[in-house]
């Protein structure tokens, strides 16, 4: 137990340690902000087109822009990898855009992607269809394990809510929870096969440390898959299955 509290705690200060140039920090980060507003990448719920790992994608209103945010289109270059899911069967968790089942779907055997998110649901058909990869990812509605039940799976990619607070709209789904940490950790084990694992991005814009609470609490292990600091943002992908 005093192993697995400490890990929470080194994993939670990984997130949470400052940048070695605060200052500097600050102002690319303004400069960055006003870039952004200058080229209209503030207007979330605009029809976009984007392209993540050479993969164009449409982004629809209320769906949550992979390479705007960042946190998607970090997360799906680290998954780009034919070594680590060859021959995979992967459950991409709020998919979004469906931009990690893509990317997913280019070495796995099979993905499943689900979204609470009907928008998002259409999104990401949408997006398996544009880039020829409808017969190898089947995309479907609900919360968290709901869309799922029996099944299991090798990989478990989740890109969570990761801000504490009450989502107030299909939209803001994408950004907010107050209960998803505890129920995706308590239903993860029942969904994983033997040697499985979850891959979940965190960032240091959210909270961390119910997420990691939750699952080790649930009986996983935890380990660092990956990490990249971005100005004004840390991000880190876990590692998570049964110990």
């Amino acid at each position: 137990m005093a192993e697995t509290e400490a890990s929470v705690l080194e994993f939670t200060r990984l997130l949470s340690e400052p940048p070695r140039f605060p200052r500097l920090d600050r102002i690319a980060s303004r400069a960055l902000e006003a870039l952004y507003r200058a080229r209209g990448f503030e207007r979330y719920d605009d029809f976009r087109l984007e392209r993540v790992q050479g993969l164009p994608l449409i982004i629809t209103p209320t769906v949550f822009n992979p390479r705007l945010l960042r946190t998607g289109a970090y997360f799906a270059r680290c998954l780009d990898r034919p070594q680590l899911l060859d021959g995979a069967e992967v459950l991409d968790m709020g998919t979004g855009s469906g931009v990690c089942a893509l990317v997913a779907a280019r070495h796995a055997r099979r993905v499943v992607a689900v979204d609470i998110n009907p928008a998002a649901v259409r999104c990401a058909q949408l997006n398996a269809l544009m880039n020829q990869l409808h017969s190898r990812i089947e995309v479907r509605h609900g919360d968290l394990f709901t869309p799922v039940p029996g099944e299991r799976f090798d990989f478990i990619l989740f890109n969570p809510p990761f801000v504490p607070g009450q989502a107030r709209s299909d939209r803001d789904r994408a950004w907010r929870s107050l209960d998803v940490a505890g129920r995706f950790a308590a239903g993860l084990a029942a969904h994983l096969k033997p040697g499985g694992a979850a891959l979940m991005l965190l960032s240091s814009f959210g909270d961390a440390q119910p997420f990691l609470e939750a699952l080790t609490h649930h009986g996983h292990a935890l380990s660092l898959h990956a990490q990249r600091r971005y100005v004004g943002e840390r991000l880190a992908i876990f590692r998570a299955g049964p110990r």
